[in-house]
């Protein structure tokens, strides 16, 4: 199964657009489409959100998340399909290319519970 994204709200828009001027057959939504979770929802909802739509989540929160994804695993009865930590100086440019390179280059299953820094 390919991997499918969710941005979260705080990254720019610019990225989803960057994206699909890639390929348009990548799946990516961002907090706030039509489809994602609504601006402001909490990060215990959106990590539910991802779970149950199978999509990796691409963020800069790094000062709540981390502290959810583990109360997230705490009954170890739950999975997430993975998190993106997107590195301060990274660029729309560099993060589409990273993002695009796992897109073809890797299956959503291999990022279950797993995260990792981009841009690489």
């Amino acid at each position: 199964m390919r991997v499918c994204y969710l941005l979260d709200e705080n990254l720019s828009p610019r990225l989803k657009s960057a994206l699909h001027r890639l390929d348009d057959d990548i799946e990516v939504l961002r907090i706030g489409d039509s489809g994602a979770p609504a601006l402001g929802t909490s990060d215990p909802d959106i990590l539910l959100f991802l779970s149950a739509s199978q999509r990796l989540l691409v963020t800069d929160n790094r000062s709540t998340i981390p502290d959810h994804l583990q109360e997230f695993h705490i009954d170890g009865k739950r999975s997430h399909w993975g998190v993106l930590w997107v590195r301060p100086d990274a660029t729309i440019g560099d993060l589409t290319v990273d993002l695009h390179l796992i897109w073809r280059a890797s299956e959503a299953e291999e990022w279950v519970d797993r995260s990792d820094w981009i841009s690489f």
